[in-house]
């Protein structure tokens, strides 16, 4: 991967901006900074003031492992489109799938309660999908231990995914954050999508881009990782936003 801010990203933007463009971000890592308290987690005011500029431009998406309702209050601002629980949940375009197979996962969870608390995870029931996670446990091993001894034997009809000090069950089948993109921009008539995430649910993104995907991970601590580019950490997402009202200032002026 290659920085995002050097001469080859700074085109493939000039490139994906050139049209009607579908931008897209991920929500924890992403435009909210990672907190060991993940309920307080918010868009910072900066940040958020520079995202209302772009979707009064072009069109903007949030596409997030929180549940819609979780995340609205917590950006700041009003993109056009939120997609949530990593892709299944999308309030305008709500797809069958049988939620009632996590039923069996909430009774192991019910079972092994005092279990969770003493490893101190987290369990965040999203209705489409359930996380435990661990950002503030004292150890942190002993609760990855907790977690992995949980998903052994899951039912055939869910799956799970780790992620930054958790892991995440939903139901086999549902949509992803690829489909999640794919769906918004046939939705919104894009021709052109850029997509920022920094964990192994962004990758499904990155591993099935479009030829007209922009594809950018924060962090290079994933060598494998899919993304065409990379922005070191999430203070860089700022100067991000700022090239993107730039570069759309300096189009209209052409």
């Amino acid at each position: 991967m290659r920085h995002l801010f050097h001469r080859a990203g700074r085109a493939a933007l000039v490139t994906t901006l050139a049209g009607r463009p579908l931008l897209a971000f991920d929500f924890d890592g992403t435009l909210a900074p990672m907190i060991a308290r993940p309920e307080e987690a918010r868009v910072g005011a900066a940040v958020a003031e520079l995202l209302a500029r772009l979707a009064s431009q072009c069109q903007v998406a949030v596409i997030t492992g929180r549940s819609v309702d979780d995340v609205r209050p917590r950006l700041g601002f009003a993109p056009q489109y939120i997609v949530g629980n990593h892709g299944a949940e999308d309030p305008d375009d709500l797809k069958r799938i049988d939620m009632s197979v996590l039923a069996s996962f909430r009774r192991r969870l019910e079972d092994n309660a005092e279990r969770l608390r003493s490893a101190q995870v987290r369990v965040e029931d999203k209705g489409y999908s359930i996380a435990l996670s661990y950002h503030s446990a004292s150890d942190p091993v002993l609760a990855q231990r907790c977690c992995e001894s949980l998903l052994r034997d899951l039912d055939s009809g869910l799956h799970f995914f780790g992620g930054k000090f958790v892991a995440n069950v939903v139901v086999a089948g549902a949509p992803d954050k690829a489909d999640a993109l794919a769906t918004l921009v046939a939705r919104s008539g894009a021709d052109a999508a850029l997509f920022v995430g920094d964990d192994i649910n962004d990758e499904a993104v990155f591993a099935r881009a479009e030829p007209t995907w922009l594809t950018v991970r924060i962090g290079r601590d994933d060598p494998l990782s899919r993304a065409d580019f990379f922005l070191d950490d999430h203070a860089e997402i700022a100067t991000l936003l700022e090239i993107l009202l730039d570069v759309l200032a300096q189009s209209k002026g052409n």
